[in-house]
């Protein structure tokens, strides 16, 4: 019965209009559902912001290249915000937070799903800003809380899970720099994850979970060099949702 549907539709659409008025009230009603879908996507592509990911291990210079890309993006003439992963502000944030500079201690398991829970809390948000034309910058995403929970040894399946059903980037910026390396700059060692041995476990599922959304960028080139690469990147993106991208859902398919 549907390969019957299908076919009857496009002779349908192949007869002339007074054939059409003798056909079966059904073959009717099936042709036009099949206009329908043909063009509601088209019809209903509307501009919107793009969201863009910057991802890395710790020290790679995420929060540094996340400023200056919101200001090259505003000067730009786009409406641009920065937010970060976690976000500390919100009650869920400030147990993270807590976790994050050796203040309290939480099993593994509870962690990671307060770190999907604070990503969670902002999901209707990111959405509607997305939809009304501002363009997201985000510090750290599900990537980040899927990675340095498999290091810490979780299935990487099971971390994955919760994350699904949040919105998926247009871009991921991964800020590739080795973990040694990265240990010799300022600040390193202040926060519970920053140590050599366990970022390198981190650098490896960071290497599992790419897909064709990510753009390595070498962090240890100059400060100028990077932020130039990341402006490449980032402003196409932004054209290309400014023309109708839809969004999808992260690890979904």
């Amino acid at each position: 019965m549907f390969r019957t549907s299908i076919g009857s539709s496009f002779r349908v659409l192949a007869l002339p209009p007074r054939s059409f008025n003798c056909l079966p009230r059904s073959l009717k009603r099936s042709s036009v559902r099949m206009e329908n879908l043909t063009f509601s996507t088209e019809s209903n592509a509307k501009p919107r912001g793009a969201l863009i990911v910057v991802e890395g291990l710790d020290r790679s210079g995420k929060s540094t290249q996340c400023a200056k890309l919101r200001s090259f993006l505003e000067t730009s003439g786009h409406t641009t915000e920065l937010w970060r992963f976690p976000d500390r502000e919100t009650s869920v944030g400030q147990m993270i937070s807590a976790y994050l500079s050796n203040k309290s201690q939480l099993d593994d398991h509870t962690i990671h799903l307060l770190f999907s829970a604070n990503r969670w809390e902002k999901r209707s948000l990111m959405e509607e800003k997305l939809k009304t034309g501002t363009t997201l910058i985000v510090d750290r995403y599900s990537y980040s809380g899927v990675a340095f929970s498999s290091a810490k040894g979780l299935g990487i399946e099971w971390c994955k899970a919760p994350e699904i059903g949040l919105l998926a980037p247009d871009s991921v910026v991964f800020l590739d720099i080795s973990p040694e390396r990265a240990a010799e700059r300022g600040g390193y060692g202040d926060e519970r994850y920053e140590r050599v041995d366990f970022q390198t476990k981190v650098a490896g599922f960071y290497q599992t979970l790419r897909d064709s959304s990510w753009k390595i960028i070498d962090a240890g080139e100059s400060m100028e060099e990077v932020e130039k690469k990341i402006q490449g990147v980032v402003l196409d993106k932004v054209k290309e949702c400014a023309l109708g991208k839809p969004l999808s859902l992260l690890w979904s398919s």
